[in-house]
């Protein structure tokens, strides 16, 4: 379901990313492609190995210096600058310190009250 706030509308994009301590990676990623076997996602991009994952995207990221895992969503939106806007006004913390997206990436990162990281981008930026 999607959400239309003014002029700029809200949706959850396709990528979850699950950010995993190194100690923890191989069995991760060896539990979603061997014991429930589903179908990978192109190739590896980076530290991340995909799996489709319903009608989304699961990525298993090799994250060193965690202690434990995390699960990070995506929201993609029309126009990530009014987005901004609204979710500053909303009192939404951004956290664009957490991993760099480079200056040519339409988006940051955004915190949900219960500390759930939200990469806020373009829909035409979201990996597919």
């Amino acid at each position: 379901m999607n959400h239309t706030n003014g002029s700029v509308k809200f949706e959850g994009g396709r990528n979850i990313a699950m950010k995993v301590p190194p100690h923890q990676h191989e069995a991760t990623v060896r539990f979603y492609r061997d014991v429930l076997k589903l179908e990978p996602v192109g190739g590896p991009q980076g530290e991340a190995v995909g799996f489709k994952f319903g009608a989304n995207n699961l990525w298993i990221d090799n994250v060193p210096g965690m202690s434990q895992a995390e699960l990070w969503l995506e929201i993609v939106t029309d126009n990530t600058q009014e987005a901004a806007k609204i979710l500053a006004q909303a009192g939404v913390a951004r956290c664009d310190e957490i991993e760099p997206l480079g200056d040519q990436f339409d988006g940051y990162w955004i915190s949900s009250p219960c500390a759930i990281i939200h990469l806020v981008d373009a829909r035409q930026g979201s990996w597919k």
